[in-house]
């Protein structure tokens, strides 16, 4: 089952399971929320119900994950000859949402943190030591390699711009 909902001035199909990047919404993450703006539904296998302009009585249960902000932005405006230049930064502000079901049909199983917690809390402090200690001097030799390969580009890359210079060097010398 599929949903093309509209929030924030955009649409985004989606599914239930889904996790959905939106622009922001009011609330605080855990909080459950309904997105009423339903313009399509649809099963597989079965021809999609289409909205003029939205399907009635139909709405997509959400939970917030969390609100976080986007990567920056630089704005820089330049007019040229003038000596003006400004530069400002932006940071959108968005909600990331996990969509729970359409219409009550589709409901994830959401599991149960009890259980994992106390699962996964062993099994992974035993893993990782163990990991730790043969993967210990695999990392130590990856890095001695990267260190050695870095330096010998580094010096051909020195070499290339020597022969670059004393190039540009001669043939000034015989326009000359």
């Amino acid at each position: 089952m599929f949903a093309v909902v509209k929030t924030g001035g955009k649409q985004y199909r989606v599914t239930p399971g889904d996790v959905v990047v939106v622009e922001k919404l009011l609330g605080d993450p855990g909080d459950k929320i309904k997105l009423d703006h339903v313009l399509m539904v649809g099963e597989d296998g079965q021809s999609p119900e289409i909205g003029s302009p939205l399907v009635g009585n139909n709405a997509v249960n959400c939970i917030i994950l969390e609100q976080s902000r986007s990567a920056k932005i630089l704005v820089f405006k330049k007019k040229r000859r003038k000596g003006y230049k400004r530069t400002k930064g932006h940071r959108q502000d968005h909600t990331v949402l996990r969509i729970l079901d359409i219409n009550g049909k589709g409901l994830v199983k959401q599991k149960s943190k009890a259980k994992t917690t106390k699962e996964s809390k062993p099994k992974e402090s035993g893993e990782t030591t163990v990991k730790n200690v043969a993967e210990a001097p695999n990392k130590e030799a990856a890095t001695k390699k990267k260190n050695t390969s870095t330096k010998k580009k580094a010096t051909a890359k020195k070499k290339a711009a020597i022969k670059k210079k004393a190039s540009a060097k001669k043939s000034t010398a015989k326009k000359n």
